[in-house]
This record gives structure tokens, sequence and C-alpha cells, in this order.
């Protein structure tokens, strides 16, 4: 509890010092906007161009979308810590007063940097989301709420998760690899889309490797009405868990590898 109330007062005093400056957080939030609408834009132009993908819609398409924008940016809003500074204090000795400290390495990277900007990509996500579930007619329920609540979470934890990827590889090699920007970033231009119109190699990758099929297309079909492989609408709740287990096994890869770490001298 103590950890999570040091959390959110850090994620306070940095918003606090992000909008010290709001003329360039305005603008440079205003280009998120621009940047996440272009997405957008491109799910657009293939509703107008194709009726339907598989059994897909143009409304659950945009479901789609929404969902993983949200689920996306509100990881890179509340974790850049991760996504972003990590590399830069291994390269700069910073981490090194990190282990000085009573906390954990990666509680303290987590309270290190916050990014407001992607704010506007949530609420083009969220915009997406709503249009997605009126055009498809999805009647809500406490349970589909429920579902897309937990679906969400536990897809932060997945896409923190995969992040710490690049963490354990930059612990090693001082120096970020990119490679894993195929699972992250690539994970999620991919699965903006319903996993099962892409070829088995994809589907297998985005499913096992990195679930995001698991953690949130197939809540995602079960609210939609159109379950996923035809599966049972309990898979819907059980499924994301996924993302969780995906968490736990690369935090434990992260703690194996700061046990390797060595200071860069700076």
């Amino acid at each position: 509890m103590d950890t999570l109330k040091l959390y959110w007062k850090s994620m306070g005093i940095l918003m606090k010092s992000q909008l010290q400056y709001p003329a360039s957080f305005v603008m440079q939030t205003i280009a998120q906007l621009v940047m996440e609408g272009g997405e957008l834009l491109a799910v657009i132009l293939i509703v107008d161009r194709f009726d339907s993908l598989n059994q897909w819609m143009p409304g659950d398409l945009y479901f789609f979308f929404g969902m993983m924008s949200v689920t996306f940016y509100l990881t890179e809003f509340l974790g850049r810590g991760v996504t972003g500074a990590f590399p830069s204090m291994v390269r700069s000795g910073q981490l090194d007063t990190l282990l000085l400290r009573p906390r954990g390495v990666l509680t303290q990277v987590l309270c290190s940097a916050i990014d407001p900007r992607r704010v506007a990509c949530i609420a083009v996500g969220t915009a997406a989301l709503i249009l997605g579930s009126k055009m498809a007619g999805v009647e809500w329920t406490l349970l589909k709420a429920l579902a897309l609540s937990e679906s969400i979470l536990l897809g932060v934890m997945l896409v923190l998760g995969l992040f710490l990827i690049e963490a354990v590889l930059c612990i090693h090699s001082v120096k970020s690899v990119e490679l894993t920007n195929a699972l992250t970033y690539g994970g999620r231009s991919a699965c903006q889309y319903p996993i099962d119109i892409f070829p088995r190699p994809l589907r297998v990758l985005f499913t096992v490797v990195a679930p995001f099929a698991l953690t949130l297309h197939v809540p995602a079909a079960y609210i939609l009405g159109k379950p996923l492989y035809g599966w049972p609408a309990w898979t819907a709740f059980v499924t994301p868990l996924a993302g969780a287990a995906a968490f736990w096994i690369l935090y434990a890869v992260f703690q194996k590898a700061m046990k390797f770490y060595r200071s860069t001298g700076n």
C-alpha cells in the first residue's frame, strides 16, 4: 500500500513539472493527437474500402482499435520510466543510485517518469471504443463492463512486461535493443485489428509469445457478441490472465538480470 502511495505521489509531482511549460505541453499533446488520429484514419480507410474483414464489421474494427490504443498508451502514460527512461539510466550510471535505496528498482523506475502527452492518444482510443460499440450495437451489461476493465488492466501489465524485455537486454548490452519493438510497437500496430485476419505465424506470435490475442481480443470478441474461434463466453474472463502471467514471468527475468548488472562507471 505504501508503494502505491509513493507511486501516485510521484506521478502527481511529475505531472506538475510537465505542466510548468503549458505551451510546450499543448503543442506536444496536439502532435500526439495528430499521430494517433493518423492511425485511426488508416482504420477509417479500410472500413471505407471493405464492407467487412472475415466476420468483423466496421464497428468491430473501431472497437478493436480503441481497446488496443487505450491499453498501450495507458501503459506509456503511467510506465514511461520503463518504456523510455530505463536505457538512459543504465548508460548514464543513474541506475547505481537506485540500488542504494530501500525501494525496489522497478518501483523507482516507474516513479521516475510520466508521459502526459499520451492523454491525447488515450482520448482517440476512447472515442474509437465508444464509436465502435455504438456502430456494433453492443448492449452493455455488468459482465461486459467487467470483461473490458479486466482486459485493459491486464493488458497494461502485458505491455509493461514486454517493455521489461528491452530493460533486460539493456542491462546486459548497455544499449537499447530495437529488436524488442517487434513485440511492443509491432504488437500494437498489428493487434489493432482482429487476430484471426492474419496468417498463422503472426497468430502464433501474438497468441503464444506476446499474448495480445488472449488478453485483449478474446474479451473484445465476447463484448461484440462474436466469440473468437467460437470459444465459450467464460473464456473472456480467463484468457486475460495471460497478460498477468506474462508480466510476472518477465518481472522474474528482470530481477534475475539485475544480479548481472555492472555499472557503466559514469
